[in-house]
């Protein structure tokens, strides 16, 4: 069974119920989610062995965060325990032409106040095959810049492949900061996951002829975008995620990898969302479980996108899917029929 590590934040995510706006009623559900806990969850439902590494309060609240984790077989054994906060998110689930709000309040995090001395990266990486993290981790700090540093010389001196997803939040940090980070953090990352606007915000390089909030997206474009990336970090591959917003409830959804030399295409499925949040995370996870199965650079790019498709149907940031659910899709059962 392969060993999957990621490390990053969880938070807990407080939310109106259904499409209320924010207060429009007295209620907020309580979940927990966050960039690379999202994909641990992924690669636990299907089977593999997943860590999931960050720092949380000793209190209940940071305990209900692991116990999110446990429920669904995550290793929490390396989250260190200490500091006074777990962040917290806001979500406003946009509808038709009225777009998602995502309000943070993670000032002052257990995780964002963490030093290097919380984490034991050799410990951490024995008998790992893969480590991930986002963009969202060092964007906390200049500590967590260092400490992503110093996860990725462990995991390249264990032999452990690296994947990194660029995700830039521009609430978190400028794209000058988030280039001089990314730009020393990425000489370690094999496979690089980046959107149709990621690459353009951290690096500059973007596809041409696209028009994103217009929704007019040139497949072509993105050929030069993962080839730009890969010679200027010699990344193995580059997998980018296609998005055509048509609005917040209708998006259209494809992907493509990049290994080097071919360029493959997945299938666009049109969906219609019940949770955008998380989207992203779930393609990663599916990307990682196809990897390191040594799924075909086609076969990879369509599990990845089909067990992100599943993900926007499901509330919450998590993805609750297995792997024959997603299989199933990918090789082109898209009906919704009823299972009986």
């Amino acid at each position: 069974m392969s060993k999957v590590v990621t490390f990053g934040e969880i938070m807990l995510r407080l939310a109106p119920n259904g499409y209320y706006r924010f207060f429009q009623d007295d209620q907020l559900q309580a979940t927990f989610g966050g960039g690379e806990a999202n994909v641990s969850v992924s690669l636990a439902n299907y089977g593999l062995d997943s860590v999931y590494v960050t720092k949380l309060p000793e209190h209940a609240i940071g305990q209900a965060a692991v116990n999110s984790l446990r429920y669904f077989g995550v290793d929490t054994s390396h989250i260190a325990r200490g500091g006074d906060r777990v962040g917290i998110y806001y979500l406003e689930k946009g509808a038709s032409q009225r777009g998602s709000v995502c309000i943070y309040d993670r000032a002052h995090s257990a995780i964002q106040e963490a030093s290097a001395s919380d984490f034991d990266w050799d410990k951490i990486f024995e008998g790992a095959d893969w480590f991930h993290f986002t963009g969202i981790t060092p964007a906390l700090g200049q500590n967590l810049v260092d400490i992503c540093i110093e996860a990725c010389k462990a995991a390249h001196a264990h032999g452990v492949k690296i994947s990194c997803d660029l995700n830039y939040r521009g609430k978190l940090w400028t794209r000058d900061e988030a280039r001089a980070a990314m730009t020393k953090l990425c000489e370690y990352v094999d496979v690089c996951i980046s959107n149709e606007e990621d690459a353009k915000d951290v690096f500059g390089i973007e596809a041409e002829n696209t028009d994103i909030t217009g929704g007019k997206l040139n497949t072509e474009g993105y050929k030069s975008v993962a080839k730009q990336l890969a010679d200027k970090f010699n990344f193995e591959k580059v997998a980018i995620t296609l998005r055509t917003s048509i609005s917040a409830n209708d998006n259209d959804w494809q992907g493509m990898l990049y290994d080097g030399t071919d360029y493959c295409f997945s299938k666009q499925y049109h969906l219609r969302i019940v949770d955008r949040v998380g989207g992203g995370d779930s393609f990663g996870g599916g990307l990682i479980y196809a990897l390191v199965n040594n799924y075909s650079t086609q076969d990879a790019i369509e599990f990845a996108v089909a067990a992100s498709a599943l993900k926007h149907s499901i509330e919450g940031d998590f993805n609750r899917v297995t792997v024959a659910e997603v299989q199933k899709l990918a090789g082109g059962d898209a009906s919704g029929r009823v299972q009986r």
